[in-house]
């Protein structure tokens, strides 16, 4: 089988959007800390492929690939495509050195992510970067193609998320450097707090998440986790009552209503369409006046902070903004 086409779009993944940028906080911690202490924090060429299970994927996965992309490749020992695909995968882990690790997944001990991933048969593989899953492709491919693949992954990575990999160090014992990447870090003064509200996130208790961050936010206004987790599910918990196929035939019969603009732009950000929400409400802005129109830039700000301020295409929304405002 050919590989499929390659998206990079995905869907946005609150939840892994907010574990990425949890783990690339505390990834940053402990590099500081190991430079602190004299160790560079480089990783052996053999630390490059790892074996990844469902107890351990958020760690050796989603928190993983807030610093680089993880290429995860779906293998049973049955699988004759698998006994070619696999050595290869591990040979260019080792020959990009340090651009994307391979986490390997055994679909017969794994059953649950191999659910979790749809995945229909193997080898397939995936990517996560930044707490994402983006299909790569499934079935062998010809070496050529898996490098254009990797390519234009590693390249998305740091255009849109700023991961530029991990050090390697050829001499480095295996497993050396990966201790201080996984160290705890000291629990902070909200830690309980924003834990419960992702307990609330996750058991879709929307009302509760919000005000445990605004909890938070009341008592430190510029903790940069409580505002996006905020935004976050201040987001789901309007995306939850409202009807997707009524919600685009209003928006699209009634350009000018601004209540439906808002909510389609809702159900766009979170579908993964980040520039059709954007430009949705550009355009609200621009053809509208007063309330109306502060109306759609209050919410467009807000859409913002749930994707982030260094993101590219939050840059790109804001300046066209400005460019309707003024």
């Amino acid at each position: 089988m050919q590989p499929r086409n390659m998206s990079m779009s995905g869907v946005v993944d609150l939840a892994a959007v907010k574990a990425a940028g949890d783990a690339r906080q505390k990834a940053e911690q402990a590099r500081a800390e190991a430079v602190r202490q004299g160790d560079s924090g480089a990783v052996s060429p053999a630390s490059l492929v790892i074996d990844a299970d469902e107890a351990g994927f958020e760690r050796d996965v989603i928190q993983r690939s807030a610093e680089v992309p993880v290429v995860i490749d779906f293998w049973a020992e049955w699988c004759e495509p698998c006994k070619q695909l696999s050595p290869l995968l591990e040979r260019l882990a080792v020959e990009y050195n340090g651009r994307f690790v391979l986490a390997k997944v055994d679909v017969d001990a794994n059953q649950m992510l191999m659910q979790q991933f749809g995945i229909q048969g193997i080898p397939a593989v995936f990517a996560v970067v930044a707490g994402q899953a983006l299909p790569l492709f499934q079935g062998a491919a010809p070496e050529d193609q898996i490098r254009q693949t990797l390519d234009q992954l590693i390249q998305v990575g740091e255009e849109r998320f700023g991961l530029t990999g991990i050090a390697v160090d050829a001499e480095a014992a295996p497993g050396a450097g990966d201790e201080e990447a996984a160290a705890e870090v000291p629990a902070g003064p909200y830690d309980a707090l924003l834990e419960a509200a992702v307990e609330a996130l996750d058991a879709n208790d929307f009302g509760g998440a919000i005000q445990a961050y605004k909890n938070v936010l009341s008592d430190d206004p510029g903790n940069e986790e409580a505002k996006l987790g905020l935004a976050q599910a201040e987001l789901l918990a309007r995306v939850q009552k409202l009807d997707p196929q009524q919600v685009r035939k209003d928006a699209a019969d009634s350009p000018a209503d601004v209540p439906a603009q808002l909510a389609a732009a809702d159900l766009d950000l979170v579908g993964g369409h980040v520039e059709d929400a954007f430009g949705r409400l550009v355009t609200t802005v621009q053809r509208t006046a007063g309330d109306d129109r502060e109306a759609a830039r209050v919410h467009l700000l807000g859409l913002f902070e749930v994707i982030g301020s260094d993101d590219p295409r939050v840059t790109s929304a804001r300046s066209a903004l400005a460019r309707v405002l003024f």
